[in-house]
């Protein structure tokens, strides 16, 4: 079973930092898992539903280590990217506002 796609929406939030929805061999989707930054770095926790009885039981897992590890990988990796990314957006994004804020400054030393 191959994971073919990884899609991370990110959260500003202290512990849960991004959901995921991952996607197997192109026709296999699990939603809702989510990247929790753990006392000893990030992990990847899988969807859970809540019992009765308080506690949360996982609803979908991998039943293997390797499985486990490949998937916590991939998704984190996918996630260092996605947060690249948004980083790099961000930074055009201010040099934008700084060329725009120069220019109206110009403008605001042609007028006088």
């Amino acid at each position: 079973m191959e994971i073919t796609e990884v899609k991370v929406f990110p959260v500003n939030e202290e512990k849960l930092k991004a959901y995921v929805t991952i996607i197997f061999d192109n026709c296999f989707v699990v939603r809702d898992l989510k990247i929790i930054n753990g006392n000893t770095g990030l992990f990847v926790a899988m969807p859970s539903k809540k019992r009765k009885d308080g506690t949360f039981r996982d609803i979908a897992h991998p039943l293997n280590s390797e499985m486990r590890t490949q998937l916590e990988k991939k998704v984190l990796a996918e996630y260092e990217a996605e947060l690249k990314k948004m980083t790099v957006a961000a930074h055009k994004s201010m040099e934008a506002l700084e060329g725009q804020k120069r220019h109206h400054d110009d403008d605001d030393d042609d007028m006088r």
